[in-house]
């Protein structure tokens, strides 16, 4: 008998539970699938990967990306398979790359032009021809974005869809569904996800429901309305009966780290009444997204341009600044917020310092710069939140019903997608668990961690044959070592790979070879059965 891969020696934790234990033994690959497990010492192979001293574990699972754009740009996804990510689950906080009808696809231009992706698109189905054309590492699995539906059928407006808008929200979900999106994201910060009201809202996560998906959440706070945010998530879940997941749980700003006791309580008494609720979250204690999330949610009314002009008004303006100072009276807030990215080659000096620092260069008041900055780049400006705590974060990737996710886009260390100074979880999370929560904190233990990556979120977001070492299924396989998996990436220098994560497998072909990659494109999209 000889096979493709053998791997030899190496201790295998299998992914299918929290309390796996580990136990040596090799491993068989053949074509894209794990043909053996045990002593296969008769057996030939054409490859062998010695694996002492190291843990064989399944592929890691993203459990929050937001790779659907930049994956276009450059499939090779390099900081996330240096991790030992094999799957992503993308669509997230209400925007996926697809549906683009009407306002969604026009706010979606400059996006791609950023990345120079030439080509457009307006379905999922034309979307994965494209994705599939141009090949990509990781696989790939896609959430229906509430965003996109309702700007496709509403627009940027803040008003109710009718009965008829509804009726188009629907067809869209489900054609987006049919082409093998799992299930409906909202963004309820983020317009025009932030217009949307608990019915509309219900109607959509039934729709979801029926085909068997799941309803995913950027809350509509996570601060300061916290509680009542998770409320509103629960009442969606028992109202339609989908499976709800909150995504990157948090409590942001000091005065709301207490709500965290309150929020598991919420969860637990979801559970004793048989509501599916789960989350995820990345390892650190800072957040990530655009710039004008701070600005309150009337000035995104209308799309991008209107958003500007209200700007570029210096009434509205005064307007605008009176309610962010109101909101955050806070003497240390602009030094909470970093910049991590911009397009304009004359501000690149501003990624990576806080917002107080370029106001005082500037000479010019934090908020007054917020403006400049905003409008000279056209909106497109990326921003690091510091507002949270380490207590808070580890007490959230202890429960059982939390799962590991990056919340960041696949982007490699050259090219069109290495720019500017991203959050280093999307370079970083996974060994970050593995190296600082398991190995030095040893808040979690391996079995945990590893289950928290693989097997909990094959099982909720119902993965087939993935996120577990067994026979028969795909061999999608990360192998490290323990004593010395750690990340690399910071603010100040995020692209840096991980240290000790040798090999890691997608479809049965090695995307890192004793810590190298290796450039080869296998990943597929994952589809909804």
């Amino acid at each position: 008998m000889s096979i493709s891969y053998l791997i030899k020696d190496g201790f295998i934790i299998d992914g299918s539970n929290k309390d796996s234990e580990l136990f040596r033994a090799d491993i068989a690959i053949e074509g894209d699938t794990i043909t053996e497990i045990g002593d296969l010492s008769h057996v030939k192979a054409e490859k062998v990967i010695d694996a002492r001293g190291c843990c064989i574990c399944p592929g890691f699972i993203d459990a929050h990306s937001h790779s659907e754009f930049t994956l276009l740009a450059d499939g090779r996804a390099e900081g996330k398979i240096c991790q030992g990510i094999t799957t992503e689950i993308n669509g997230n906080c209400g925007l996926s790359a697809a549906p683009l009808f009407g306002a969604a696809f026009e706010q979606r231009e400059q996006d791609l032009k950023n990345l120079d992706i030439k080509d457009r698109w307006h379905t999922f189905s034309e979307y994965f021809d494209l994705l599939e054309e141009r090949k990509f590492a990781a696989n790939f699995i896609t959430l229906a974005g509430h965003g996109n539906i309702r700007a496709s059928v509403v627009g940027y407006d803040d008003r109710s869809p009718s009965g008829t808008h509804l009726k188009e929200m629907i067809s869209f979900l489900r054609d987006a569904m049919n082409a093998g999106a799992r299930g409906l994201s909202t963004g309820l910060i983020y317009p025009p996800g932030v217009y949307s009201e608990v019915p509309e809202l219900v109607y959509l996560a039934r729709e979801a429901a029926r085909n068997n998906g799941m309803y995913t959440t950027h809350m509509r706070s996570e601060g300061d309305r916290l509680l009542e945010a998770v409320d509103e998530a629960i009442t969606i879940a028992r109202a339609s009966g989908v499976r709800t997941h909150i995504s990157h749980l948090k409590t942001s700003g000091a005065n709301n780290w207490w709500k965290i006791q309150e929020v598991f309580q919420r969860f637990d008494m979801a559970d004793k009444v048989g509501i599916s609720l789960s989350c995820d979250r990345y390892p650190y204690i800072a957040a990530s997204t655009d710039l004008d999330v701070v600005l309150p949610s009337w000035v995104f009314e209308g799309g991008h341009e209107e958003e500007l002009r209200k700007l570029r008004n210096s009434k509205v303006q005064e307007d605008i600044k009176k309610n962010i100072l109101t909101e955050h009276p806070e003497e240390d807030y602009w030094n909470k917020i970093t910049i991590s990215s911009v397009l304009l080659t004359k501000n690149k000096w501003m990624e990576g310092k806080p917002l107080s620092e370029i106001s005082r260069f500037l000479n010019k008041q934090p908020v007054d710069c917020l403006f400049d900055i905003l409008i000279e780049e056209n909106l497109k400006v990326g921003a690091i939140f510091f507002s949270m705590n380490e207590m808070n974060l580890e007490a959230i990737l202890k429960q059982p019903y939390t799962m590991i996710g990056s919340d960041s886009s696949a982007r490699s260390f050259d090219g069109v997608t290495a720019k500017g100074k991203p959050h280093p979880r999307g370079f970083g999370s996974f060994p970050r668990i593995l190296g600082k929560y398991v190995r030095e904190e040893q808040l979690l233990t391996l079995s945990e961690a590893i289950y928290k990556m693989t097997g909990l979120p094959a099982r909720i977001f119902k993965i087939k044959h993935r996120g577990v070492i067994a026979k028969g299924y795909f061999a999608d396989i990360t192998i490290f070592n323990p004593e010395k998996v750690n990340d690399t990436s910071d603010f100040n220098n995020p692209f840096r790979k991980p240290e000790g994560i040798y090999h890691v497998f997608i479809n049965g072909v090695p995307v890192v070879s004793e810590g190298e990659i290796t450039g080869v494109l296998p990943g597929r999209i994952l589809r909804q059965c």
